[in-house]
This record gives structure tokens, C-alpha cells and sequence, in this order.
């Protein structure tokens, strides 16, 4: 591959917000199927040594690198000097680990982790928030900077920036030079927004990609029984790329056609107890594997 890398997140084997799902699943485990399914990098879950040099030897031995990593934000809800604090923090970890990005997601007022509805109780943040937001977002986007990390905004379901309108003010708002974006197609197109759209957009701005695939009938149960993000995990939302509605043909070749050199990786939250880990990670490498031969990616 010239330009991009292949990775996957332990979400498909352990799951961070329902620990119940793969509980029985070892971090040795998960890391030992990711290579041998194929993959070079992942994603840090909560089973993963804490200690980066630990972390980064095991990796070693499997062939895995760290690609990124989740890290919770609350500009909107707490000092900005604890906010600053813990996120430095994190990009310390992760240059120890070798990464270059690390995936900001701001969690004041998120319901992602509760039982409201994902579609009819998410907060809409003031104009006054959103300003507060941006500012503290170039902030630590300028203190990533300083250990070599870039950081990228993982717009989500259930948090603050959730549609396309909020995914394109948080966009204008931010500054380029210190601000990117966390593509995930599978939150956006949940949302509904155009989700090839909202990449063509910002491809320019786009740092890292999570590719993740959804079951469009599951959405619209969620949506007509007025369930929340994790109700609809359980029951199915999510899936790999390849096993649900989304056509990945358009964003690999706009990743051919731009200037993208980052990870591709798979994140595809699921119950390990239907959908066998090992399983779906091999059949969406292979699937991928044919995108990156159509494209000469």
C-alpha cells in the first residue's frame, strides 16, 4: 500500500461503554486476531496495558502499531486547566506509542452512554457554547502540536456534534492548521447526513478515517421506538464495512484521488457473542482488500 495503512479497533471484540459485551474476550486474544486477520494498527480499549512501553512491546510482538486513540473532552463543562491537563496526558502516551493523531470527542451533555433517545433528546449547543467549544479545541489542537500529534475531532452520535450542520460549524469554526477531522462513516450516515458528501467536503481536513458500515432497518427502529445509542448497538447498528448499506467505493477513491496518507480503520461496535470477532474483522479486510486493488490505493 503507498498511501494508507489498515487498522481496527478492539470494539468488535471488548466494548468500552457495555463492558458486559466480550467480557470473556482477553486483550492477548483480541490483539493475536487483528494479525492474523490481517491488519498493522489499532485503536487502545480498556482491556490494554496502561503502561505505554508495556503496551507498545506487546503490540511489537503481533506486528501491531497504536493508530489513535479515543480521548474524552468537556470544554463546555469543566476548567479548561483540567481539560488542558488530561489531554496532554493522553498525546504524551501516545507519542511514547508512535502516534500521530489522537481522536477528540467532547463529552459535556452527551447521551451516547445513557438511555435518552439518540435522535429526539441530544443537546443543541448556543451559539456562545459553540464559540467556547472551537476556542478550546484550537487550543489543544496547538498543544498537540507540540508532541507531534495532530488532533482530529470524532463528530458522534449523541454528543454535541452529531449532524452534518454541527460537523460543518465545528468546521468553520475551528482553525485548519490546528483543528482536523475524525471521518467516520458510520456516524455520519446514522445521522443522516450524506455521508460521502461530508467527505468530499473535508477531505482536506480529514486526518483519520474510521470506516464503519450500518443496518439501515436497525436506524429505523431506533428512530420510530425512540431508542437510545446503545440499545441500538445491541441490536445491530453498526457492522463492518461491506456487511451493511454503505457503498465504500466512493470514499476509497476519494482517498486514491486526494492527498489522504493516514490509517483506514475498521471501528464496528457489535456483540462478539453473534458477531464472532475474527469472523467480520477477515471478511472486512478482504472486502477492502479489493477496494485498495481498484484504486491503487
Amino acid at each position: 500500500m503507498k498511501k494508507i495503512k489498515l487498522g481496527i479497533a478492539p470494539i468488535g471484540w471488548t466494548n468500552d461503554d457495555m463492558p458486559d459485551l466480550g467480557a470473556e474476550i482477553s486483550f492477548e486474544q483480541c490483539i493475536a486476531e487483528m494479525s492474523k486477520a490481517g491488519y498493522k494498527g489499532t485503536e487502545i480499549g480498556n482491556k490494554y496495558p496502561k503502561d505505554p512501553f508495556v503496551l507498545k512491546k506487546k503490540l511489537a510482538e503481533v506486528g501491531l502499531v497504536i493508530a489513535n486513540c479515543w480521548h474524552s473532552t468537556f470544554i463546555l463543562t469543566q476548567p479548561f486547566e483540567q481539560v488542558e491537563a488530561d489531554f496532554r496526558a493522553t498525546c504524551k502516551r501516545l507519542s511514547i506509542l508512535g502516534a500521530k493523531v489522537i481522536g477528540v470527542s467532547e463529552q459535556s451533555y452527551s447521551i451516547q452512554g445513557t438511555n435518552k433517545s439518540i435522535f429526539d433528546e441530544k443537546y443543541v449547543m448556543s451559539t456562545k457554547e459553540w464559540d467556547k467549544l472551537a476556542q478550546g479545541l484550537d487550543r489543544l489542537g496547538e498543544a498537540a502540536l507540540e508532541y507531534g500529534i495532530v488532533l482530529t475531532f470524532h463528530h458522534h452520535m449523541g454528543t454535541v456534534v452529531q449532524s452534518e450542520q454541527e460537523i460543518d460549524m465545528l468546521m468553520e469554526k475551528t482553525n485548519p492548521a490546528k483543528v482536523s477531522l475524525l471521518y467516520d462513516s458510520g456516524h455520519a450516515a446514522y445521522a443522516g447526513a450524506d455521508y460521502i458528501a461530508v467527505a468530499q467536503k473535508y477531505i482536506h481536513r480529514i486526518k483519520h478515517i474510521h470506516l464503519k458500515d450500518i443496518r439501515s432497518k436497525v436506524i429505523e427502529k431506533v428512530r420510530a421506538e425512540k431508542l437510545s445509542f446503545l440499545q441500538g448497538v445491541r441490536l445491530g447498528t453498526f457492522t463492518v464495512p461491506g456487511d451493511g448499506q454503505l457503498d465504500f467505493a466512493p470514499i476509497f477513491e476519494l482517498v486514491s484521488n486526494s492527498g489522504y496518507t493516514g490509517w483506514l480503520l475498521v471501528e464496528a461496535e457489535q456483540d462478539p457473542a453473534i458477531a464472532e470477532p475474527l469472523k467480520y474483522a477477515t471478511a472486512a479486510k478482504a472486502y477492502m482488500d479489493n477496494l485498495i486493488k481498484r484504486y491503487d490505493l
